[in-house]
């Protein structure tokens, strides 16, 4: 933590070993709490970014994100304090660790941007016992930094190797359609930032959270908008690491705004989930506002199904943040769409079933009109299930014909919420 555009994401990014956190020229792009799960010298822990700590600023956004930060200092075992080792030491500086000390926490002090020889005698006024020089940009110090952090760390107990991984969601949509709301709901508390400004989000925020004992993490993104719309920066960088949350997430929950109704940008958003083989659930948000804009679940139901079309196999819920109507049937969801996604159908069941959707409507080829057969059928995988087709002839199947098994198969087996692939092949004779 520290003041604004010390330098923080980029320390935070390098410590992760991705660019998962947004790095910006100006101060607080960084608004919500950014988390990632880091191991140094075999001591695991869970590195958390803020947006810094802003006295006495009454902006709609980094305001709330000094609240973010003060939540993330309230949960945290060990305190890094990034300072800017060019811009010296500035009151604010000492504000900070005033605060600081208040939580009885142990402090690092981190003096950034110290790429040539820094002069750190002034940082010693702020009698820390820690102060470790470092530059976050080319990677010099933070080795030392951890070294210092780690060992402040209360010893945790080892989660073991059987240990089943969480189920990953990504919470998708357009901006403003009650994402982060969606995700407080959830946790509980208040993890990520919420505003009525359109694009509060900008990082993705993981979140762990266990409900019937299943572990899900959920990855909360930013709106997703038309690229034309997109006029800084950062808000671009925002959707690709959006677009990177969905091809992480085993299920995608697209929210969409029950008083606003489907859009285009949510069809293009549901397929960004379906091309990242995905499992789908449809969150139907701000249904508490239904009665007032004379909204019927029917009606608007069929309107996104219409709009959907390619979705019909996604569950739908009808649910509100606000009032958490609906959220526990949500994750019910969650959980049957991902365990529909990891099916696996013996080969003897699926050949029945294959045999019973060809006696009913024999294959038909991409191109020609001549006779085929497909003589076998088998799952290569799971997550999302994929079907190879065994055909007697060199061609492909008419994409009608995969969607009418398609549908056969999910007759048959469920599937619910999951996409299915076919691929397909020729018996060498």
């Amino acid at each position: 933590m520290g003041r604004p555009n010390v330098g923080k994401s980029t320390l935070f990014n390098r410590i992760a070993g991705q660019r998962k956190a947004i790095t910006d020229a100006r101060p607080g792009s960084t608004r919500d709490r950014n988390y990632a799960k880091v191991d140094w010298t075999g001591v695991p822990f869970e590195l958390v970014d803020t947006g810094g700590l802003l006295l006495g600023l009454a902006d709609p956004l980094l305001g709330p994100a000094s609240k973010q930060a003060e939540v993330a200092i309230a949960d945290a075992d060990v305190l890094i304090l990034v300072v800017d080792g060019r811009a010296g030491l500035l009151p604010d500086d000492q504000t900070i660790v005033a605060q600081l000390r208040k939580t009885g926490r142990p402090l690092v002090l981190a003096v950034n941007k110290t790429e040539a020889e820094g002069n750190l005698e002034e940082f010693a006024r702020l009698g820390l016992s820690e102060v470790v020089p470092i530059s976050a940009e080319h990677g010099l110090g933070v080795g030392d930094l951890l070294d210092v952090a780690v060992a402040s760390l209360p010893k945790g107990e080892d989660e073991g190797e059987d240990a089943v991984p969480p189920l990953k969601v990504a919470l998708v949509g357009r901006p403003n359609v009650g994402k982060s709301s969606l995700l407080n709901r959830i946790l509980g508390e208040e993890r990520a930032l919420v505003s009525e400004i359109p694009g509060t989000t900008r990082d993705t925020v993981d979140s762990l959270v266990a409900y019937r004992g299943v572990s899900y993490l959920f990855l909360d993104t930013a709106g997703i908008r038309k690229a034309r719309l997109l006029k800084e920066v950062v808000d671009r960088v925002s959707v690709v690491r959006s677009r990177h949350a969905i091809e992480r997430a085993d299920v995608g929950v697209l929210v969409i705004d029950a008083v606003e109704g489907p859009r285009e940008m949510d069809a293009t958003i549901a397929g960004y989930l379906q091309e990242a083989g995905n499992g789908v659930v449809i969150a139907v948000n701000k249904w508490d506002l239904a009665r007032e804009a004379g909204l019927k679940e029917k009606a608007t139901r069929e309107a996104i199904q219409d709009s959907l079309k390619f979705l019909a196999y996604a569950p739908m819920i009808f649910m509100s943040a606000k009032t958490g109507f609906g959220t526990s049937h949500l994750l019910t969801a969650i959980q049957r769409v991902a365990t529909a996604r990891k099916t696996r159908i013996a080969t003897g069941p699926l050949n029945r079933a294959l045999a019973k959707a060809v006696a009913r409507y024999p294959p038909k080829a991409a191109k020609g009109k001549e006779s085929l057969r497909i003589l076998f059928a088998t799952q290569l995988r799971v997550a999302p299930p994929t079907f190879l087709l065994s055909l007697n002839k060199p061609v492909d199947l008419h994409f009608s014909y995969k969607r009418f098994l398609e549908n056969q198969f999910r007759k048959d087996f469920g599937f619910e919420g999951t996409p299915l692939l076919f691929k397909v092949r020729t018996r060498k004779h």
